[in-house]
């Protein structure tokens, strides 16, 4: 069975009690959850991963290259959180590798703080889905398996 990566960056843990305004009440359980039934509807499993270390997600982007290369691998849906404005290395990493790789984020970065406008995995992002709530996940998905 092929697979999807899904991606979450730092403090995304904490979803459903992290200002819930901005980013609502489900927890990251909830949204892997929903990211499997999505992924399963195509005969897809979904490895789900967050972690708060710069490292890890550029280990799990590297991975997912070498499982895309292989034919075990379709994509990355992936949320770096704060990483998107300060990462070089992420945006290394993502272009370092073939795999297609679609930036998420839940809320709209653009009408919140303008360090927050800038983004590193943008340019190379296959795409990009902003401030659509957790439904931007169910979004990046159906993008990358309707390909």
């Amino acid at each position: 069975m092929k697979k999807l990566l899904i991606v979450n960056g730092p403090n995304l843990n904490l979803l459903g009690s992290r200002e819930p305004q901005q980013y609502g009440y489900e927890t990251l359980a909830d949204v892997e959850e929903n990211c499997r039934k999505v992924a399963s509807e195509y005969g897809y499993e979904t490895e789900c991963l967050q972690s708060n270390t710069e490292g890890h997600l550029i280990d799990a982007i590297h991975k997912a290259g070498a499982e895309f290369k292989q034919g075990h691998c379709d994509g990355v849906v992936f949320n770096p959180g704060a990483y998107t404005h300060t990462s070089i290395a992420l945006h290394d990493a993502i272009k370092g590798v073939d795999v297609p790789v679609i930036e998420v984020h839940i809320s709209n970065v653009h009408a919140r703080e303008t360090f927050r406008h800038h983004s590193y995995i943008s340019p190379v992002a296959a795409g990009t889905i902003i401030g659509m709530g957790t439904k931007g996940y169910k979004l990046a998905i159906n993008f990358l398996l309707d390909r």
